[in-house]
């Protein structure tokens, strides 16, 4: 039997177009929905429809693309492997002595193409179109006020480690700010400060009613002032993170922004650890939704492919909701970000063979 034959390009054709359309369809209508809820906004600040279109709604392509891919790979695999099944196409290939495994090799290889389409949407276009796109909702559709920073601790070198109470990033002014110099675990010297500007022109943090502490074997040294120039090495925008900023970093972006925050002792570590392992996580589970949507409807059943598109639909539910509760277990600290993300894909992997060992007798 030759490696690519025409029943190869047989069921990649049935896989990938079967996806597509589905997707193509899903999007379509949540997009239709979103233009009719935005409408008004849209009219009402006479926003040209070019920019609509270019600025906005393709941008959402690729973000409910990448959402949906795992979900609509798994179903339209079910779909169209029941029908295959119900027409009696898979008892006639293995009739004529092709293996189960030799049948899923054209999968393999859809799952492959998709795999690889998901890595480049989630690393590298879609923080692209996520940064235009929140760009145009800020410009406008929402009014997102800046939010106060409570409670920033940072390492900001090593053995530096500061604390502001309250950041206003309207002002870029902190309160209640106190930096300590470690060497080892002795600490020797800490500065208190009612409150700390940035100084744009300068482009350095202002200290106002200061006093610092020098600790010294023999007699410890304190200072104490009104205003003085600090050696801080970070700016304002490195205080006013936020989750969403995360959504438009590429993967080397990330990358570099994860090893800065382990650098400055950032409380959230996780969540940004979590969101890189799930841009390799998600395109894998492709891979593992593809093997157990094929092992579980290459039988013919009572019901056809209505029971299992729905079984197929519980199945994926148990999926996402085990992922999601995963990730929030991650950000609690529960658990490690990279068993959050891998956890689930082991535990449907194991799933998937228990299905094939019933399937293959």
């Amino acid at each position: 039997m030759k490696f690519f034959n025409i029943l190869d390009r047989y069921i990649i054709k049935k896989f990938l177009l079967t996806f597509f359309i589905a997707i193509i369809l899903m999007i379509a209508v949540i997009l239709i929905f979103d233009l009719s809820d935005k409408l008004g906004k849209f009219m009402e600040k006479q926003i040209p429809f070019k920019r609509i279109l270019f600025e906005y709604y393709i941008s959402l392509v690729p973000y409910y693309l990448h959402i949906f891919m795992s979900l609509f790979v798994f179903l339209g695999i079910i779909f169209f492997t029941s029908k295959m099944a119900s027409k009696s196409e898979i008892i006639a290939m293995m009739s004529n002595g092709i293996s189960f495994g030799r049948i899923f090799l054209p999968y393999l290889i859809s799952a492959f193409i998709l795999v690889v389409f998901s890595f480049l949407l989630g690393n590298f276009i879609i923080p692209a179109s996520t940064q235009k796109r929140i760009e145009f909702e800020n410009q406008f559709i929402y009014y997102r006020p800046n939010v106060h920073t409570n409670d920033v601790h940072k390492q900001i070198s090593k053995g530096v480690f500061i604390y502001i109470k309250f950041f206003d990033p309207s002002t870029d002014i902190g309160h209640i700010f106190t930096i300590e110099k470690f060497d080892g675990t002795d600490l020797k010297s800490k500065m208190y400060a009612d409150n700390i500007f940035w100084d744009e022109e300068k482009q350095l943090w202002q200290a106002n009613n200061y006093w610092i502490r020098t600790y010294d074997t023999k007699q410890d040294i304190i200072e104490t002032g009104d205003k003085i120039d600090t050696n801080i090495y970070i700016t304002p925008n490195d205080i006013k993170e936020s989750i969403i900023d995360i959504e438009t970093l590429n993967l080397f972006e990330l990358n570099q922004f994860i090893d800065e925050q382990k650098l400055h002792g950032n409380d959230s570590i996780n969540e940004f650890i979590l969101t890189k392992h799930k841009r390799f996580g998600f395109p894998f589970s492709i891979f593992i939704l593809t093997f157990l949507g094929y092992v579980f409807s290459f039988k013919k059943k009572r019901g056809g492919t209505g029971i299992n598109l729905g079984i197929g639909i519980v199945i994926s539910s148990a999926f996402i909701l085990f992922s999601k509760l995963s990730d929030q277990l991650a950000i609690n600290g529960n658990l490690t970000p990279f068993l959050a993300v891998w956890l689930p894909n082991f535990i449907f992997v194991i799933i998937s063979f228990i299905i094939y060992k019933f399937v293959s007798k």
